[in-house]
């Protein structure tokens, strides 16, 4: 199983933290993301937005949020059979998360490469697989979490503070 992690120097320790003991989340949410279903994917990106912007959150970081977490969703439907969206709201932070149910990323590494793709023809006809979701996700997020092997799931996680600790 291959693993990559992307974390901001200066918040490698309270992402350790995190990641360690989290905290119970003031909020959850959950939302079911269908396999080349692109009428859907963005629908929970959007929820998620709309929510931490009545609960207050800056416009920088609603912007941040909303790309990677939209990027995150398109690739679910796109390259996978499906998945679920997790989204983990604290007074601090968004802990984001998706599982899809495979094929699996076979080179994490590759795939991070601005340009690379594994999209095929029916996800190009719909304006998507240019290769810039995971690179967008990763630019946007304070750490970037994923777990995947060819023919598994991916988890891919995302942290986003709200301000800098």
């Amino acid at each position: 199983m291959g693993e990559y992690w992307n974390i901001k120097p200066e918040l490698e320790d309270s992402v350790k933290q995190h990641f360690s003991a989290p905290p119970e989340a003031e909020v959850e949410l959950e939302f079911e993301v269908p396999e080349k279903d692109f009428n859907t994917a963005g629908r929970g990106s959007s929820e998620v937005k709309d929510l931490l912007k009545r609960l207050g959150v800056d416009s920088e970081t609603l912007r941040r949020i909303a790309v990677a977490s939209y990027e995150a969703e398109i690739n679910l439907a796109a390259h996978s059979k499906g998945g679920v969206m997790s989204c983990m709201i604290y007074d601090d932070l968004i802990h984001l998360r998706f599982l899809d149910k495979g094929p699996g990323i076979e080179d994490i590494t590759q795939a991070m490469i601005p340009g690379y793709s594994t999209a095929d023809e029916l996800v190009r006809e719909f304006g998507f697989g240019a290769g810039l979701g995971l690179p967008n996700i990763q630019k946007n997020s304070d750490a970037l979490h994923i777990q995947s092997a060819k023919g598994s799931s991916t988890l891919l996680e995302l942290l986003i503070f709200f301000s800098a600790p």
